[in-house]
């Protein structure tokens, strides 16, 4: 335990009573039980006939019983928002039941379906549950952003408009190895969140080993140096009055000094072997440390060693109020204590998924004075720890209720008539489109963009212009008003938050400003930007915020090969892929500047339904794009119809009936695409009705809602394109077109569209880019990967000769 303390001064102790305190020791005492048999039930006492492994982790829960138990039943109130480490869930449905927040028929539910979820779920476990943390590091991000979402609707809506307080994070030593970690601690934005605490269950285990002793004086000093605040509870009381007894120096600096994986070794063994091993395994202080142990008896002496910081409720309570004493930056609390404290496993390098033995168990309930009768006892009414329990809940339980309604989806309009030039890319119609969304009655004023140090690069500039950049307090605009393109105005105010380069951050960033109706009590509606091949670098945090039900959008812009002279690094090949497969998530990829601003509006209004909306990804491109070629399907369908149509998921733009009446339903080929590559199809169909070959071109907006409407038609065992239920395909191709070959191409792999020929059981070539890119001039590269309008022809005619 080779670190030396960051604070050392000894502020009062907590305000809690010798009464309170021993209740609190008895609630923690049956909390430990509760989290242990809770596992227990899952492995060995419920039926499990396929013998599948249930797992649990007894020796994770206990070790963050004292903290769990200063948190909630002395510590927190009203508003406080809590993520708790994905490997102690049983010990936080422990606390949630005897608050009375689960019932009690869920406790032998662990793991099974519609049980208590593995880890914590805000989506899917029976008790509120304010942060899921299933992916180590990222729920102990995830409270950083939940405030600053609070500081944001604070500044902006008023300090009585959230209700929300504090943001807490307890999670394990080893989280501390994720990287999306310290890029949040890292993150500027997020350094004046005074209410933001992190508590450190620094028990030096991680999953297969014992995290090495110079790690932890390490990680202080780099907490200090990105301005946080540290605490740390090291020791408890008892080991802290042999610290302050004659040779207790030379003790001290004895355990200071060791490896952990020395310190984890010795609490193992037996009073006499390790009082043998602390004087004889140092030359220095020999005699001071024979002085300082003499006192102790070898039956206590185990206990009085492994007596850390953590699992003493005076010095965390004390501590606790330490980190309060600088409120205008975050605090991190490092807590000391042992893996599987109070089990028979405690302190075992690999008990991490250690389970005790039915014998085990039996003897704890007897120690911890659990009745033989009642396994899943809580406490009476009228005891010390119900009395405290009841107070726990009344001070817990004060109305949260939101503070202002939802933003409704009918306020939102289904457009809102930007003008374009003839000639404009989807990406830079975005830029027009915020500005007049920022405009629009009640949810106006709710819409906050996000980008990772991209927002020039993304053309957010002219949004940025008129809202301003969002910081606490109003900061010096040094450049003065001369004439410049971008006016960096940063007050609280400002509408735009700009993130350093971290993808990680920024989908985290968007999941919890996506949740601030449930986590502040204030409705926004968060925009983030972001370089298309780069999702992947986010993906993890992207996917938690999907999982968590966050309503928000994003737009990956610039997208695909498109982007041709900026080379393979940034052609993003997959993301297309991703937007239909993930759950939670609408993906659109749009082609045409109205088409941006239809589904644009509609992602917010999915923001809107707070039961049911989706996140919306829009996938867009700096290609620029002829808006004329739009004008046959506006004037065939009207704006309305259209409209409808690209939201559903596509349409019809080139229509074979009107370019080629003469040919035969025999002779057609779909041209399918998306996006970007939308004009080298309607090229494409103009090449082949001069071969006379019918071709329509079909523009998927959404290639995302096309796959969950023929998911939902096979759900329902509906598998032939021809039924009544598939309006929607049947519209896209004609019933006689059905046998009709497939032509798809995408600024993408390939294989994103592909799914279309299974609605049809028609042959399909699908064309797109599967290799890494490199720099050139769009017509050579498109050329290259066969993309272009010439091979797009080329694909029907073949497809033609394989019907």
């Amino acid at each position: 335990m080779a670190q030396q303390a960051i604070r050392t001064e000894e502020p009062d102790i907590s305000s809690a009573s010798p009464d309170q305190l021993a209740a609190l020791d008895a609630i923690q005492r049956r909390i430990l039980w509760l989290a242990t048999n809770i596992v227990h039930h899952a492995n060995h006492l419920r039926p499990n006939p396929d013998k599948t492994k249930v797992g649990g982790h007894q020796a994770s829960s206990a070790s963050i019983v004292t903290i769990l138990t200063a948190l909630y039943f002395h510590y927190l109130r009203a508003g406080d928002r809590v993520s708790i480490k994905p490997h102690a869930s049983p010990a936080f449905h422990a606390v949630q039941y005897l608050l009375g927040n689960l019932d009690r028929d869920y406790l032998p539910t662990l793991r099974a379906y519609k049980g208590l979820q593995a880890y914590p779920s805000r989506t899917k476990d029976p008790e509120p549950v304010d942060f899921s943390t299933g992916s180590v590091g990222l729920g102990a991000v995830a409270p950083l952003f939940a405030a600053l979402a609070h500081q944001y609707s604070r500044a902006h809506f008023g300090v009585g408009a959230v209700n929300s307080d504090r943001f807490v994070a307890v999670l394990g030593d080893a989280e501390l190895d994720e990287g999306n970690v310290w890029e949040a601690v890292a993150e500027e934005a997020l350094s004046g969140l005074g209410n933001a605490l992190w508590i450190v269950d620094l028990n030096r285990q991680s999953l297969d080993r014992v995290v090495p002793g110079v790690r932890a004086a390490r990680l202080k000093a780099l907490f200090q140096a990105a301005g946080w605040q540290v605490v740390e509870a090291k020791y408890g009381h008892r080991l802290r009055a042999v610290f302050a007894a004659p040779g207790g120096a030379a003790l001290r600096r004895r355990i200071d000094e060791m490896s952990n994986e020395e310190y984890q070794a010795l609490i193992r063994l037996d009073g006499a072997a390790l009082r043998a091993r602390l004087i004889d395994g140092t030359d220095l202080g020999r005699e001071e440390l024979a002085q300082a142990l003499a006192p102790i008896p070898d039956e206590a002496l185990p206990g009085v060693i492994g007596d850390l910081g953590g699992h003493d409720l005076v010095e965390l309570l004390r501590c606790l109020e330490a980190t309060e004493a600088e409120p205008k930056r975050p605090s991190v609390l490092f807590a000391y204590t042992i893996k599987g404290w109070g089990l028979p496993i405690a302190g075992d390098p690999l008990n991490h998924s250690a389970l005790l033995t039915n014998e085990q168990m039996v003897q704890l309930r007897e120690r911890l004075g659990v009745p033989a009768e009642d396994e899943w006892a809580g406490f009476a009414a009228d005891s010390a720890e119900g009395r405290l329990i009841a107070a726990a809940r009344e001070r817990l339980s004060r109305s949260q209720e939101p503070v202002a309604p939802p933003v409704a989806a009918a306020s939102i309009p289904e457009a809102i008539g930007v003008r374009h030039p003839n000639s404009t890319s989807t990406q830079e119609a975005l830029g027009r489109i915020l500005p007049r969304v920022g405009e629009l009655p009640q949810a106006g004023e709710r819409l906050v963009t996000v980008a990772p140090d991209v927002a020039t690069s993304t053309h957010l500039g002219g949004w940025i212009n008129r809202a301003g950049i969002f910081a606490p307090s109003e900061q010096p605009d040094y450049e003065g008003e001369g004439p410049r393109v971008l006016r960096w105005r940063q007050g609280p105010a400002g509408r735009h938050i700009e993130l350093g380069i971290s993808e990680m951050n920024l989908f985290m960033a968007l999941g919890q400003l996506g949740l601030s109706y449930e986590l502040v009590g204030q409705h926004l509606l968060p925009v983030g930007t972001v370089y298309d091949p780069f999702i992947c670098r986010g993906l993890d945090s992207l996917i938690y915020s999907l999982y968590v039900g966050s309503k928000m959008v994003f737009a990956g812009t610039p997208s695909g090969m498109s982007l041709s002279p900026e080379g393979g690094a940034h052609q993003s090949s997959v993301t297309a892929s991703l937007g239909i497969e993930l759950p939670g998530l609408i993906s659109f990829e749009p082609c045409f500047a109205s088409e941006t601003e239809w589904v644009l509006l509609e992602a917010l209004r999915q923001c809107c339904d707070r039961e049911h909306g989706l996140a919306s990804y829009l996938r867009l491109s700096t290609k620029p794009i002829d808006q004329t070629l739009l004008e046959p399907a506006l004037a065939r369908l009207g704006e309305a119809e259209l409209r409808r149509q690209v939201l559903e998921g596509g349409y019809r733009l080139v229509d074979r009936r009107e370019t080629t009446p003469q040919l035969p339903a025999s002779q057609v080929v779909q041209l399918v695409t998306a996006g970007a590559m939308v004009p080298e199809a309607v090229a494409a169909a103009a090449r082949l009705a001069e071969e006379e070959i019918a071709a329509n071109v079909i523009a998927v907006t959404s290639p995302s809602r096309l796959y969950r409407a023929l998911r939902e038609l096979r759900r329902q065992g509906v598998h032939r394109a021809e039924t009544p239920q598939s309006a929607l395909f049947q519209r896209l191709i004609l019933p006689e077109e059905r046998r009709a070959p497939i032509v798809t191409v995408h600024d993408a792999a390939s294989h994103a569209l592909a799914f279309l020929g299974g609605v049809y059981g028609a042959p399909v070539i699908s064309l797109g880019f599967d290799e890494f890119g490199q720099s050139g001039a769009r017509a050579d590269l498109y050329h290259v990967t066969e993309i272009d309008a010439e091979a797009i022809a080329a694909a029907a005619l073949h497809a033609l000769e394989l019907k």
